[in-house]
């Protein structure tokens, strides 16, 4: 396998998802160059500082273009599909559904991207996901890589219910575990249904099990 480390990376978005996500794959050794909001996206070959982007969005609460006048060596393109168009290693679509078009898809994979990870619904058209699919490419689909805000609120439940209360690195190791789990289910699934690597269908097949069984055992069939 790849290893994350000196990897370059874009994300759209610039709320909790995208920002975050900035930060893990910064403490893994990636290089975030690209980020966006609603009305444009900035670069910077030397790499965005989550820090400052969560200072800038939730501190500050100004536009990610904001992000040009404190860094020089930043610059901000007016629209967001453009960020596609950035080479990149991996890319992870955290704005909004239907973000990559089968063109945008076709750009990133002839700029080398070998992995897309999905951590806003559905950002990708099938489209998208054909080209993901035809290339050959590692692609995380929304449902099992975006599945960590749901799996947080639910540990968030699981405190609130035993009048208890972890810190932030007692729910990242649980977090942790939780998506390793949900990656496991679905390779398993893609290669007993003899689809290995494919991700999206493992996701499919592993969810659809898991809401046939539960509706099996309350006899609802």
């Amino acid at each position: 396998g790849k290893s994350i480390a000196g990897k370059t990376v874009i994300i759209s978005g610039s709320g909790n998802v995208a920002t975050y996500a900035n930060q893990k794959f910064t403490e893994f050794g990636a290089k975030v160059v690209a980020m966006s909001d609603s009305n444009g996206y900035v670069y910077d070959s030397n790499g965005i500082d989550y820090r400052d982007i969560v200072k800038l969005k939730e501190v500050e609460h100004k536009r990610i273009k904001e992000y040009v006048s404190t860094h020089p060596s930043a610059v901000y393109t007016e629209g967001c599909s453009g960020i596609w168009t950035v080479p990149c290693d991996i890319a992870l679509p955290c704005a909004t559904q239907n973000e990559i078009d089968k063109q945008s898809a076709e750009s990133l994979i002839k700029n080398g991207c070998f992995a897309v990870s999905e951590g806003a619904n559905m950002p990708s058209t099938p489209e998208a996901i054909d080209v993901y699919m035809k290339s050959g490419i590692l692609y995380g689909p929304a449902k099992a890589a975006n599945a960590g805000g749901v799996a947080t609120s639910g540990l968030e439940m699981s405190q609130n219910s035993i009048r208890l209360s972890w810190s932030f690195k007692e729910v990242d190791e649980k977090l942790h575990s939780i998506m390793k789990s949900i990656f496991a289910s679905c390779d398993k699934a893609a290669k007993e249904y003899g689809m290995e690597g494919n991700y999206m269908a493992g996701a499919n097949i592993a969810g659809f099990l898991k809401v046939a069984e539960a509706m099996k055992a309350q006899g609802c069939v």
